[in-house]
């Protein structure tokens, strides 16, 4: 059996499965391919680099960078493209560059440089997922890194300092803002029903900048006047990630484990269970499976499966 396809990735808050844009992104590709991922989230027991987040771990190596990551997943027939026509890729190139190019820059600038939001919201949460004493350390080398990145690719003549960037990073920004939301137009996803490639990144690019909560939200009150780029991210969020019982994100295949290992119908375990344990993690196993349950006759055989072990209880 080949070994699983481990994603080394920065974890969630604010309603989002993880808050950083690259890994957003990954993980969202990987839904919409049904690519099998064992995602562990970086918290301050990890011990990882943290450099080149997120990092796809496989039998032959680590590959890293979203693009690359996504070309090893497409290799491993993983395609969420396999619908669309040679325009159809061709268009998902372009837009993906005008995302790096356009909005990027603004997205970068908003977490990492804008002070006020990086002392009060991204330097806090970055630091509370690194151990000492690297937390001291790594979040001012990845705001740098961030601040050297807009300045690559927009401090050109005649904009030579950052305050004379700014101004240029936000209209570009909500110029390609506003052609994003121009082309999806009332559309679920940007080439019809099904999730590809372009609303990958769109999503990884848009969802942090829609829902954490920032004291400097220029871009994102521009935003949230696109009212369907926001029902786009908001319908993403819904219908491929889920929240566990603890308000943390959980995969498909974890909510399986789960399920696997506590299934209390399995004698051994019963054996090695209180009575009040075992009822707690029935309710827990239970309401896991009926969250997943897309038809009433489902919900009703699982809800009889409750009340039959509820009765089950009383006799023991």
């Amino acid at each position: 059996m080949a070994a699983p396809l481990e994603l080394s990735c920065w974890g969630g808050g604010w309603g989002l499965p993880s808050v950083h844009s690259d890994s957003l992104v990954v993980l969202a590709y990987a839904k919409f391919s049904g690519a099998p991922l064992k995602v562990n989230v970086i918290d301050n027991t990890w011990r990882g680099s943290r450099g080149d987040v997120p990092i796809l771990t496989t039998e032959d190596g680590i590959v890293s960078q979203p693009a690359k990551i996504l070309n090893f997943l497409r290799k491993q027939k993983y395609n969420a493209d396999y619908c669309l026509s040679a325009k159809q890729g061709a268009d998902t190139l372009a837009y993906i560059a005008l995302l790096e190019e356009k909005l990027l820059p603004a997205v970068l600038h908003t977490f990492w440089v804008e002070s006020d939001n990086y002392f009060t919201v991204t330097k806090p949460w970055f630091a509370s997922q690194i151990p000492f004493p690297l937390n001291l350390i790594l979040p001012g080398r990845m705001s740098k890194g961030a601040l050297n990145r807009i300045l690559l690719t927009k401090g050109v003549p005649p904009l030579y300092h950052l305050q004379e960037v700014e101004g240029q990073i936000y209209r570009d920004a909500k110029e390609c803002l506003n052609l994003l939301s121009k082309r999806l137009g009332t559309s679920q996803f940007f080439f019809g029903d099904t999730p590809s490639t372009l609303d990958a990144y769109v999503f990884g690019f848009l969802a942090p900048l829609y829902k954490v909560h920032f004291p400097k939200v220029q871009l994102q009150e521009h935003l949230k006047q696109l009212s369907n780029l926001c029902r786009f991210c908001d319908d993403i969020l819904s219908s491929h990630f889920r929240l566990n019982l603890t308000g943390k994100h959980q995969t498909t295949h974890q909510v399986e484990h789960f399920m696997c290992v506590y299934d209390l119908r399995q004698p051994a375990r019963h054996l090695l269970m209180s009575k009040k344990k075992k009822m707690c993690l029935f309710v827990i196993s239970l309401s896991i499976q009926l969250l997943k349950a897309t038809s009433a006759t489902k919900k009703g055989t699982l809800l009889h499966q409750w009340r039959t072990y509820v009765e089950e209880q009383k006799h023991l």
